[in-house]
């Protein structure tokens, strides 16, 4: 059965439950001051999910491909801000690590969902 509406997605499943632990990992006190970190960080994994749910909603091959490179830009993004919270003591190491790992098997996984709609002969509905 084809997937109908972004939500069945896991990858954009598996966003989401990222975006919600970068908000309880940056509401932590020792996030306090860093108004601008945690900002960035918010912003960034929530780009993730939108524009895998943009892009799935589109309707075109192309443009989906184009979203699904910007949610692995965002993911990317995390992870980098994720070293600096690191860096500046606003994580624990364990924790951090844990959150760039799993960051990391997300990226993978968009990758896994272009490189399937660069090959597929299932198009979108739109700019095909």
């Amino acid at each position: 059965m084809a997937i109908v509406s972004f939500e069945g997605l896991q990858i954009w499943q598996k966003a989401r439950a990222l975006t919600n632990r970068i908000y309880r990992a940056t509401s932590q006190p020792s996030f306090s001051k860093d108004f601008g970190l945690i900002d960035q960080l918010r912003r960034a994994a929530v780009s993730i999910s939108s524009n895998i749910a943009e892009g799935h909603e589109r309707g075109g091959t192309r443009e989906y491909l184009h979203f699904l490179s910007m949610a692995k830009g965002s993911s990317s993004e995390v992870r980098s801000q994720l070293y600096v919270a690191l860096d500046q003591g606003y994580m624990e190491k364990a924790e951090c690590e844990q959150l760039i790992d799993d960051f990391r098997r997300l990226t993978i996984m968009i990758n896994n969902m272009m490189r399937y709609l660069k090959t597929t002969s299932h198009k979108g509905t739109k700019y095909p």
